[in-house]
């Protein structure tokens, strides 16, 4: 099956919270809450509002199969308020997620792998991201096995929940 890329926009936001919806109902099914939770997305007021803010704010992508929408991420020029942001022109990764029906497909490697081509396009050599550090850490391994390097560990919110920057020169 082939992975296509495409611009994204408000009209998909109802999709890119789909996705959210089914990573967080494929989280709970595994009883890992402590990275979103276990209410979807869609019936999270606050979690919608920042979903729609960062597609009109930044760059979303939505990844495709067949016409399908797969997965997702967006891209804007600095991270959330919770990261400390760099003195150096950067884009930063928000939001990527997969249907998880297309779990092995390889669709949140394409998408990071776009993400690094439209940023060294814009003439930026920089992209970071930052994840849930919690559990056994899975998802930082993910995306030092997609080229990010960890960088500066934080914790955020009442919570205290665990998180981590990685930053991917290009």
């Amino acid at each position: 099956m082939t992975i296509s890329i495409r611009d994204g926009g408000p009209e998909d936001v109802p999709a890119i919270l789909g996705m959210l919806d089914s990573a967080v109902a494929w989280l709970v099914a595994q009883g890992r809450t402590g990275q979103w939770g276990s209410t979807p997305w869609s019936e999270n007021p606050k979690a919608v509002a920042m979903v729609q803010r960062y597609v009109e704010e930044g760059s979303p992508f939505l990844a495709e199969i067949d016409g399908v929408p797969v997965g997702t991420l967006t891209l804007t020029e600095a991270p959330g308020s919770y990261v400390e942001a760099v003195d150096e022109p950067e884009r930063y990764v928000h939001l990527l997620a997969s249907d998880r029906r297309f779990k092995g497909y390889g669709v949140g490697s394409a998408l990071l792998a776009h993400a690094a081509e439209v940023t060294r396009a814009a003439g930026i050599s920089l992209l970071r991201v930052d994840c849930y550090a919690g559990d056994d850490r899975k998802l930082v391994a993910y995306y030092e096995a997609n080229g990010f390097t960890a960088t500066e560990a934080f914790v955020v919110g009442p919570d205290d929940w665990p998180g981590q920057v990685l930053a991917r020169r290009l």
